[in-house]
């Protein structure tokens, strides 16, 4: 899987429709997004919002991310926000498994 964790800074009295814009997207896009698997809003305990989209691969994440219907969709998004999202893509990682007689899944990479 692969996609974007950002943390996003609404504008003033604007989180209802930050969420209402990912409802939205929900609604009107992603039955024709090949490869989506999710999208969430997090309102965060010490204020502000996270943000993330998860796709089955990068290619199908690039994929959206080049449609001229996402840059639609982003360009009103982003002017619900105070500034541009601060976040990354990535890929995800599975967690070790410890199983009866050894070890499930793949290692963590070593850095």
């Amino acid at each position: 899987m692969y996609g974007t964790i950002a943390r996003i800074t609404p504008k003033p009295g604007m989180e209802g429709a930050i969420i209402q814009a990912r409802d939205d997207w929900q609604r009107e896009r992603r039955s024709g997004v090949r490869g989506v698997v999710g999208g969430y809003v997090y309102r965060l305990d010490k204020g502000g919002m996270m943000l993330v989209a998860v796709f089955e691969s990068k290619e199908t994440y690039r994929a959206n991310a080049e449609d001229p219907a996402q840059d639609q969709w982003y360009r009103k998004f982003r002017a619900l926000l105070a500034s541009d999202p601060s976040g990354t893509t990535a890929r995800s990682a599975r967690l070790r498994k410890r199983v009866k007689g050894g070890v499930k899944g793949r290692r963590w990479p070593r850095h």
